[in-house]
């Protein structure tokens, strides 16, 4: 990791103008010497950027992901560059992006404009303000600093969005403006874009953006200026993750994380870094693999406030519950749907294996008819040399649909040659439902590949987010996660074990298929 540089003596009063201007030509000099912040307790201490900071600074690319661990002032380093650039070149727009509008004021109001306000007065004198509001700052250079909850329209030379995982995870829609907006606004090649976070879950524009990254990265490819550069800063590297170890009785799960780094990384944990990793376990519980993470994809490996079944899809993978589990021939396969008009339609495919419930399948797709699914499993089923057992359906199946003939979508797939077909009975409260789940997800295996995205739906299902309380709400989240969630959940309220006992009568030849289009 590289080391701070040696700070130069900083500006004083007495300094000829051209040694002045000599010093304020190297940008790495200002960064080191030239600025003030302001702490969280609202303390102002010269800037001296952190390891982490001088070396992401030297390594930046076009497109920057940052996934870290917490206090380690990236977003502080953010603003500090932003303004450093704005002032000291001409027609620079910077922006950042912060997740809620109370983070907006606050990194405007600490991390820039008292930057700004405590630089020396013949720095401000050569670099002026032409103007100010409470989110911008616009230097008479025809540069501009600003700081807002979102940004499209015009071009950005620096872009930093702070805590993307957070905004895509409760924001989804932001997110996916963020990217289609902002990100588009910065130059391929000339501008600077800078997206950082803690990891938030399983889903969602950061996730997606780390393991592209994270992949292209281990697979030793070539960065282009359109690919994100990962910089990940494990907990470890901080000389002030430790504490003295005497007395301090180390935890269990605290030993595992240290053998996994020694394993994945050869990273030998000293005593005092080991003695700090199990203090700080003791008090954030599941959340420490966030907040602190070893390595990448630890990160996105910890149940989440409001995901659903968020700690049981961490326990089944704790119990190797999700692996290697394919089809086991000469068992009834049964499946398990959510239907919808508009939505994906999500079908779940299922073995009783002793007295496991392993799921062998998952089929999804939208905007189709009952005959496109039932084609889709038929071939699944000739593929995989199963049979079938019986096919379980919501309530909405007994709907009637208008088409040139008016049929229930159960109706339909019978028509098409389905047999053993049982209605699950609508809950009244949808919470039951989920209970109901979450009671019966210690009895399933998953076949990981065969199921990877309605692992997904089940790994991201969650609860709205209730932006005047600033917190979770009870409702769950109608999103491209919540139908293959609900399809689980019709294997919780109408799967029976005794089931099992009833005839394959496997599937019989289709009569004609009506011209209804359904």
């Amino acid at each position: 990791m590289m080391t701070e540089p040696i700070a130069a003596p900083r500006l004083a009063a007495n300094i000829p103008i051209e040694e002045i201007k000599a010093k304020l030509s190297d940008p790495v000099w200002r960064l080191g010497n030239l600025y003030t912040i302001v702490t969280d307790s609202g303390q102002a201490v010269p800037f001296r950027p952190n390891p982490e900071q001088w070396q992401l600074f030297r390594t930046l690319h076009w497109n920057n992901l940052i996934l870290k661990a917490r206090q380690l002032g990236f977003t502080t380093f953010a603003g500090v560059l932003a303004l450093d650039q704005a002032m000291f070149n001409k027609n620079f727009t910077a922006l950042i992006i912060a997740h809620t509008k109370n983070d907006v004021a606050k990194i405007f109001r600490n991390k820039v404009l008292a930057v700004y306000k405590a630089l020396p007065p013949m720095v401000q004198a050569l670099r002026p303000l032409a103007s100010k509001t409470k989110t911008e700052m616009l230097f008479e250079n025809g540069s501009s600093v600003s700081v807002d909850t979102g940004g499209r329209g015009g071009t950005l030379q620096f872009l930093h969005v702070s805590e993307m995982g957070k905004i895509a995870r409760r924001f989804p829609e932001k997110a996916t403006e963020i990217v289609t907006g902002a990100f588009q606004a910065v130059p391929n090649q000339g501008g600077i874009r800078i997206v950082e976070s803690t990891a938030e879950g399983r889903s969602g524009e950061f996730y997606k953006m780390v393991t592209a990254a994270l992949k292209l990265q281990q697979q030793g490819g070539r960065l282009t200026p359109l690919d994100d550069r990962l910089h990940f800063y494990p907990w470890f590297a901080k000389p002030s993750y430790a504490i003295d170890p005497a007395g301090v009785v180390i935890r269990e799960e605290a030993r595992k994380h240290s053998e996994e780094l020694f394993t994945r990384l050869g990273v030998q944990l000293r005593p005092d870094q080991l003695a700090w990793y199990s203090k700080k376990l003791a008090t954030l519980g599941d959340n420490m693999q966030r907040e602190f993470p070893g390595w990448p994809e630890e990160a996105f490996a910890v149940a989440l406030d409001g995901l659903i079944y968020g700690k049981e899809m961490r326990a089944l993978r704790l119990a190797g519950r999700i692996g290697h589990c394919p089809v086991r021939p000469g068992l009834a396969v049964n499946t398990f749907w959510d239907l919808g008009v508009n939505d994906r339609n999500c079908i779940w495919l299922h073995q009783r294996v002793g007295a496991m419930n392993r799921f062998v399948g998952f089929l999804w797709d939208q905007g189709q008819g009952m005959r496109y699914y039932w084609e889709e499993l038929e071939e699944w089923r000739r593929e995989n040399g199963a049979r079938w057992g019986c096919h379980y359906l919501p309530h909405d199946a007994e709907a009637r649909l208008q088409g040139e003939e008016v049929e229930t979508r159960k109706e339909i797939l019978e028509r098409m040659g389905m047999r053993n077909i049982k209605i699950v009975p609508r809950v009244a409260d949808l919470r039951t439902g989920i209970e109901l789940t979450k009671n019966v997800m210690p009895e399933c295996e998953f076949d990981e590949e065969a199921t990877q995205d309605g692992l997904d739906c089940l790994d991201n299902y969650s609860r709205e987010w209730d932006d005047d309380a600033g917190d979770w709400a009870r409702k769950p989240r109608h999103d491209v996660y919540s139908n293959g969630a609900d399809a689980f959940r019709q294997f919780a309220q109408g799967y029976r074990v005794n089931d099992e006992v009833l005839p394959d009568l496997g599937s019989v030849a289709p009569t004609r298929w009506g011209r209804g289009g359904y």
